[in-house]
């Protein structure tokens, strides 16, 4: 699951609705909106995230936070190693590999150690 399906799936459970219902107001097949909610789809346009902001009628800060999330909740990443040192392809390539083995724990040291850009023992602080 991404962060978006996640939080769409959050807004349709306060508002007691189904895939179905919600589906049939933003006029999406509920297959495209099953496949979103699962990650198997990629960002959705910025007209449909429109529109699911105002099905919800969420609020501006809300809103802008499902923005966000649908921004960084592609399931399908490209990581672009060219012209850099070969250690880096190397990395991304074994990130791709172990990510499914890696645990929340993992996760969240990695998360922390790149949100400090690397400094200081990665540590959140």
């Amino acid at each position: 699951m991404t962060p978006f399906a996640e939080a769409v799936r959050k807004l349709r459970a306060r508002k007691g609705v189904t895939q179905k219902q919600m589906a049939a107001a933003l006029n999406v097949s509920p297959a495209y909106l099953s496949a979103l909610e699962h990650g198997k789809r990629g960002v959705p346009s910025f007209d449909l995230l429109q529109r699911i902001a105002g099905y919800f009628n969420i609020i501006w800060d809300e809103a802008e936070e499902l923005f966000l999330v649908a921004g960084s909740s592609d399931p399908r990443v490209v990581v672009d190693t060219s012209g850099l040192p070969p250690e880096y392809t190397e990395f991304a390539n074994c990130l791709a590999k172990r990510i499914r083995s890696l645990d929340t724990a993992d996760i969240a040291r990695l998360s922390a150690l790149l949100e400090n850009d690397g400094k200081g023992d990665g540590k959140a602080s």
